[in-house]
């Protein structure tokens, strides 16, 4: 199998490293027919491919067998943040696949963490959406959810061009990733409209970019993370008139 090294992804910190497990653990809950999860924003730069490369490398570390599909076909950044080093001369990626160029197997490649695999992009293209709109795209998410635990799509931000919508409708869930403060509460709407359009379930949405020094861990975990996150999953106890926590 093709390989592929990550020269520049560095260890987190200890509270964003607690946050990621979290989310992660989260996703396991969703139900074992949400596989292939797709990643986007609604605005570029609100950090959606540092939520998937790290989702990417906490589900292998917890042994599950997970692989990322860097489908933000225009502008990607993982390869030069994360300083991805192709060790073979042979060097497909996703455009490659959709253009008919390769097979499946040609996209895949094993990274320097067990259990993590990369659909790496290699080559941004202009024409993304007519790459999208043909069937190579569900064929290749199908195929790597027979292949994989999970699939996790770094997307392009829903509120910038119309490929996040297109990928979404191959996907079982969408996480949306938000910047802490950047973002307004219509362009929120808009995108999760323009998901929900898709028949994609959106799952929840991370809040990203938060400052610790201005919240401390215990009133962020219980007040931003769960309730913008996972409402369903987790709803802080209701207090009573006098602040004390009903039983």
């Amino acid at each position: 199998m093709n390989r592929i090294a990550m020269t520049r992804f560095k260890p987190l910190s200890y509270a964003c490293t607690e946050a990621i497990n979290t989310l992660c653990t989260n996703l396991t809950f969703a139900g074992n027919d949400k596989k292939v999860i797709m990643v986007t924003s609604a605005q570029a730069h609100e950090g959606k491919s540092f939520i998937t490369m790290n989702i990417m490398r906490t589900f292998a570390k917890l042994g599950h067998r997970v692989v990322l599909v860097d489908a933000d076909l225009r502008r990607s950044q993982i390869m030069s943040k994360y300083g991805l080093q192709f060790q073979s001369e042979q060097r497909y990626g996703l455009s490659h696949f959709l253009a008919g160029m390769c097979d499946a197997g040609d996209v895949i490649y094993e990274t320097d963490i067990p259990n993590a695999y990369m659909v790496p992009l290699v080559r941004e293209v202009g024409n993304s959406l007519s790459l999208l709109t043909n069937n190579r795209m569900q064929r290749l998410l199908d195929y790597l959810r027979e292949r994989f635990d999970y699939v996790i799509v770094d997307a392009p931000p829903v509120g910038v061009i119309i490929d996040a919508a297109e990928i979404a409708k191959h996907c079982d869930g969408t996480i949306i990733t938000v910047k802490y403060n950047s973002v307004s509460r219509r362009e929120l709407l808009d995108v999760k409209n323009q998901l929900m359009r898709t028949g994609c379930e959106i799952l929840g949405v991370v809040l990203n970019s938060v400052t610790f020094d201005s919240l401390s861990s215990k009133h962020y975990y219980h007040k931003s993370y769960y309730t913008h996150y996972d409402s369903d999953y987790y709803k802080p106890p209701k207090k009573s008139a006098s602040g004390s926590r009903k039983k």
